[in-house]
């Protein structure tokens, strides 16, 4: 096993500031990294955290009072004490200290807005997310309990894929090789956030898995994170043009094989 990524590697990884080389590899070594993969959940867990908490304080009023009075001081006051202050020196100071306490005010004031707008973008981000996940388990939960067969009953990928042909505005490519006791039970046509989706059912064992695939509509690329919810686990990972979730209540470790798969020939890797 490779060397396991660095703090720095995992902070831009979250972040999504890894470089398309970086972020393969990166994404390579998490498939068979779990301490990685476990990390860098709670580097992503600890941001959002902090983003939340971070809007609970605002820059203080005191703040514009003592950045002048700091810059004074450094600026003005040691050369009057020293008394190497000549004639006209003060004004020009003083309008030196004016100009750099408007420049450090514009720098913080910059600074603000644009940390207001991470965390707004961070909060809005997260809220998307929690939206997905509910709307992924709700939707694997009626399959679930529902007595009806899947729209498409097949194990055959041959049958599967193209049963979406005209049904969704892309397309995909299904293993033809799953892990061990893993098969494909068939397919279902759903509606994610508006969005056809195609919800691929498989087996592992004798627990259910979904996979929801569906068109990526922003420049977001999801990072490959593991979640729980109400006793399931739910895998995001990146697709090419397209973003799949899995999710199952399957031990993680078989339901991140099936996913390293399904990824694997999806990218053309396999």
């Amino acid at each position: 096993m490779n060397e396991h990524l660095s703090a720095a590697t995992l902070n831009a990884l979250v972040d999504g500031q890894l470089a398309s080389e970086e972020l393969r590899a990166a994404k390579g070594h998490l498939d068979c990294c779990s301490s990685c993969t476990s990390e860098a959940l709670e580097y992503a867990l600890l941001k959002n955290s902090v983003s939340r908490n971070g809007q609970r304080y605002s820059v203080p009023a005191e703040f514009e009072m003592k950045m002048r009075s700091l810059i004074a001081n450094a600026s003005v006051l040691p050369a009057i004490r020293s008394g190497t202050v000549q004639r006209g020196d003060a004004p020009r100071r003083a309008a030196f200290a004016g100009w750099a306490v408007a420049a450090a005010m514009l720098l913080a004031v910059g600074g603000v807005v644009v940390l207001e707008q991470h965390m707004r973008h961070s909060e809005v981000a997260t809220t998307q997310s929690a939206s997905l996940a509910s709307e992924i388990l709700d939707q694997h939960v009626a399959t679930l309990a529902n007595s009806q067969p899947p729209q498409v009953v097949s194990s055959d990928r041959h049958t599967v894929k193209p049963w979406f042909q005209g049904r969704i505005p892309f397309s995909f490519n299904l293993p033809e090789a799953l892990p061990q006791d893993t098969k494909l039970d068939g397919a279902n046509l759903v509606y994610l956030d508006g969005r056809p989706a195609a919800q691929l059912l498989y087996s592992i064992g004798k627990h259910r898995v979904s996979v929801f695939v569906e068109e990526r509509t922003g420049t977001e690329i999801l990072s490959k994170t593991l979640r729980e919810r109400e006793g399931y686990h739910l895998v995001s990972f990146n697709m090419g043009a397209l973003d799949a979730i899995a999710i199952s209540d399957v031990d993680p470790a078989k339901l991140a094989e099936l996913v390293r798969v399904i990824e694997q020939v999806q990218n053309g890797s396999r």
